[in-house]
């Protein structure tokens, strides 16, 4: 069995320590640029309470651009796997 590797990730000013498998680091590092860069394009386009509001607001994005996407199954194995990634994460904010 692969071992998990911690790393620090920042979304939305918290940072957040997981452990990954090695070989998803860079899926993750890449999903983590895409959010913060989204939730800084929310707020400057919307009016939110805080940052819940833009981490929800990219969270729906993004789930509806891996809808959009249609039939490509490549495409949505990986986006499933960032979506799992992204679930935990906010699982652990909502408990901590």
């Amino acid at each position: 069995m692969e071992e998990l590797i911690p790393i620090n990730v920042v979304i939305g000013d918290r940072t957040y320590r997981i452990r990954i498998a090695p070989p998803d680091e860079e899926v993750v590092r890449k999903t983590i640029k895409l959010i913060n860069d989204k939730i800084i394009e929310f707020k400057t386009q919307f009016a939110g309470k805080d940052m819940q509001d833009y981490v929800a607001m990219v969270v729906l994005w993004y789930a509806t651009q891996q809808k959009a996407a249609g039939d490509q199954p490549l495409i949505i194995s990986e986006a499933d796997k960032q979506l799992q990634s992204m679930e935990k994460i906010l699982d652990r904010i909502l408990q901590g």
